[in-house]
């Protein structure tokens, strides 16, 4: 594992953390298909919640909100829509945690 995928895998981890520690349930991690993967997959009551992490060490180039462009929502989308074909369709919404020079931020209804 490289340097960049374990601080990766960190922020993942630190972001699942805090999201359990809100109230929501961790129900999988890295969930991949072919043209997409999501991050976190959790439950939020009735409400299944698909996760994006960013990471970024600075600012440049806009920072962690930045980083999730349209293409990277339409890979999300993608993957979401496999994971509601393989489990049910139900209420779900995208959700992006930001971790940026330390600090951690939720975006609830993302996009």
């Amino acid at each position: 594992m490289t340097s960049k995928q374990a601080a990766g895998a960190a922020g993942e981890a630190r972001a699942a953390d805090f999201l359990a520690a809100q109230g929501l349930r961790i129900v999988c991690r890295n969930f991949r298909v072919r043209g997409g993967e999501i991050d976190l997959v959790c439950r939020d009551g009735d409400t299944l919640v698909f996760v994006e992490v960013r990471l970024r060490s600075g600012g440049g180039y806009g920072g962690a909100a930045a980083s999730i462009t349209k293409t990277k929502q339409s890979r999300l989308i993608l993957a979401a829509r496999h994971w509601l074909a393989r489990h049910g369709e139900q209420a779900c919404r995208f959700d992006c945690v930001l971790i940026q020079e330390g600090k951690l931020e939720w975006l609830r209804d993302a996009f």
